[in-house]
């Protein structure tokens, strides 16, 4: 492009594409810039309506990752020629109840015919200019909150092979369903150096994302919190995803993997669909924060801690 409308600006892109944040953020002056993100994805439910709730939750999470606030989202729809008006109506309930809840206004959207149904959101939220938080802001001696559990992957590949309860369903449902509004406007008032959302590259891989070239990051795989005791046995039982595979080619030789078990690595593999926030927070106001957190009644943890740069990127302790 070689030149811009009037009023546009380069250097008015706070964040893009480069460092692979949750999305992009435009600054409009020096009190407010707008957060645009866009995420979809086909059904891993069979309940149209709950498929709904968990792609919203999914779409709104990467705007308080970014340290603002949801204001208007768009539908985005893909569905085969012939579903029933019913089904489809099903699912895009689920997703403004979820828009609804989250502060948001729903204006509309766009669909597609395809073989197989898909549904998401486009995002826009605003944020002062002076609190955007990055997902590469870490500073040593920051300690590392995670505010879901995980083993989203783990639990829906059992649901699919039909071996799980009908609590397993109920407790991944619950994690996939909740916004992360609650726990980000409880971390927003506190010292947040870096913030992101732990999605289908897994825990090992967004906090790589998340360390600059002056920090590795230390984890304490017993505080590391997961959805239910029936993870551990699933994962034990190798009822683990394609997902975990990629994203592990992916990370595996950045990381130091100590004495930990086979069953918390894939746990750090694991592809987690509307996971939680993981921030990195001044060491000073964690166990605060985390206080705070606990009365979401949702599993959270300190989980590690920030260091200086070391060989490795990621050292399980």
């Amino acid at each position: 492009m070689k030149s811009l409308p009037k009023g546009v600006k380069d250097d008015n892109l706070i964040v893009g594409y480069e460092s692979k944040d949750d999305a992009a953020v435009y600054k409009i002056n020096d009190e407010v810039s707008i957060i645009e993100t866009l995420d979809f994805f086909p059904s891993m439910v069979e309940d149209p309506y709950l498929f709904g709730q968990i792609a919203a939750t999914n779409s709104l999470s990467d705007v308080w990752a970014m340290g603002g606030k949801p204001i208007m989202a768009l539908n985005i729809a893909a569905f085969p020629d012939g579903m029933e008006p019913e089904t489809i109506g099903k699912v895009l309930k689920g997703g403004a109840e979820k828009v609804i809840e989250a502060g948001c206004i729903l204006c509309g959207g766009h669909t597609i015919v395809d073989e197989v149904p898909k549904y998401g959101l486009s995002v826009t939220g605003i944020v002062d200019t002076k609190k955007v938080l990055t997902n590469n802001g870490v500073k040593v001696g920051d300690k590392i909150i995670i505010t879901k559990p995980l083993g989203v992957g783990i639990l829906l590949t059992a649901h699919q092979c039909n071996i799980d309860t009908k609590e397993d369903f109920n407790d991944v449902v619950k994690n996939m369903t909740t916004l992360n509004k609650y726990a980000a406007e409880i971390l927003f008032n506190y010292k947040v150096h870096a913030l992101t959302d732990v999605t289908g590259f897994g825990l090992f891989s967004h906090l790589n994302e998340m360390l600059n070239d002056n920090a590795s990051a230390k984890l304490y795989i017993d505080s590391i919190p997961t959805i239910n005791d029936n993870v551990k046995k699933y994962i034990e039982d190798d009822y683990y995803t394609g997902g975990a595979i990629r994203n592990e080619d992916a990370i595996k030789e950045q990381i130091d993997f100590g004495n930990a078990k086979e069953w918390i690595k894939q746990l750090g593999y694991d592809p987690q669909t509307s996971g939680g926030l993981l921030c990195s927070i001044d060491k000073n106001d964690a166990d605060e924060a985390i206080k705070e957190l606990k009365k979401l009644n949702m599993k959270c943890a300190i989980i590690g801690e920030i260091v200086e740069k070391s060989e490795k990127a990621i050292y399980l302790l």
